[in-house]
């Protein structure tokens, strides 16, 4: 049971870093960067923050190895942390790339609908 307590907690690390990266590469395309500068860009920013949480977590889980009862827990945060951090820095960013370079803007050139 604990080890899906940890699986929660870090489903809300994950989809914040990675809504972040999506968030900056469109930022970037908004300033007038091309798609592949603005995709390098926000995943050169984003990469240290990134990966200072994943090794804060790690550290702070680690400590509870030593009792078996968390364990189960520490065990899926560390691993989690580890796969999710590769997922969210190279896999998010290429496949935004692509979903951008074949919608071709679709995303910046929507009307606003809130008005």
């Amino acid at each position: 049971m604990p080890s899906n307590i940890g699986l929660v907690a870090l489903a809300g690390v994950v989809t914040r870093s990675s809504l972040l990266i999506i968030d900056f590469i469109i930022g970037y395309l908004k300033q007038g960067y091309t798609l592949r500068d603005a995709v390098c860009e926000a995943g050169a920013v984003r990469l240290r923050p990134i990966m200072l949480t994943a090794l804060a977590i790690i550290a702070g889980t680690s400590v509870m190895m030593a009792d078996f009862v968390f364990r189960g827990m520490a065990i899926s945060l560390i691993f989690g942390t580890i796969t999710s951090t590769i997922f969210t820095v190279m896999v998010v960013p290429v496949l935004m790339f692509l979903f951008l370079n074949k919608y071709d803007g679709l995303i910046l050139n929507r009307k606003n609908d809130d008005a």
